[in-house]
């Protein structure tokens, strides 16, 4: 196979959740010179995207998001020290959660491989996360941001609760706060005192990115 069918086929067989079958093409697309980043961004993500879109569709259910994205993780363990070995630095530190009360990750662990793929070291403590939780990881980590995760509506508030918690422990004003999940808007991040939102993966890379390089050009050298 040719480079392209490498990347079409790391595409469908991630689509399909065959992780043994993603594990041999990512591996030979190494040994046929292919980048990881290019694996990464032309394939990967990709297939992990259009799953996203077949879910909110109503064609893909959570099993299927799920395979899939252990198909991902299996790629995602051989090229993730190969991007820290081209050359680009990390670029800052991002601390990730879903909120207590709320068992969702499949959106976060997404927006975690993107993170990852720009250069984000990514801490992520996992589900049900208490304000605490978040305040003593931030405390270990010092990350430049902090991303709240909700899926429910009902969960939606812990934004606020955990906002306050950095507040009383002295750190709001240390760390970029950015918040998301399927029914979380730009008003509802403005209401909580998040410093930024983002609807999906590709848009909390960007923000990611846009926040920290704005608040380091405000941050004498």
């Amino acid at each position: 196979m040719d480079a392209d069918q490498i990347l079409q086929q790391l595409y469908d067989q991630t689509l399909a959740g065959n992780r043994p079958e993603v594990v041999d093409l990512t591996e030979q697309g190494l040994v046929d010179g292919i980048e990881p980043t290019t694996m990464l961004f032309e394939a990967l993500i990709p297939a992990l995207e259009e799953v996203g879109a077949r879910f909110e569709r109503g064609d893909f259910f959570v099993p299927e998001m799920l395979i899939a994205g252990r198909a991902m993780a299996g790629a995602l363990e051989i090229v993730r020290p190969l991007l820290a070995d081209t050359g680009s630095d990390t670029i800052g530190t991002f601390l990730m959660g879903t909120v207590k009360g709320d068992v969702h990750d499949i959106g976060k662990n997404l927006v975690d491989i993107m993170l990852e793929g720009a250069g984000f070291k990514v801490i992520d403590l996992g589900v049900q996360v208490a304000p605490e939780t978040f305040v003593e990881a931030i405390q270990e980590h010092k990350p430049d941001v902090v991303g709240f995760s909700a899926f429910l509506t009902t969960t939606m508030p812990m934004f606020k609760v955990n906002i306050e918690a950095l507040q009383k422990a002295g750190m709001r004003d240390d760390v970029i706060v950015l918040v998301g999940g399927a029914p979380v808007t730009q008003e509802y991040a403005d209401v909580v005192g998040a410093d930024g939102y983002a609807p999906d993966a590709a848009e909390a890379t960007r923000r990611a990115k846009q926040l920290l390089e704005e608040r380091r050009a405000l941050t004498p050298a």
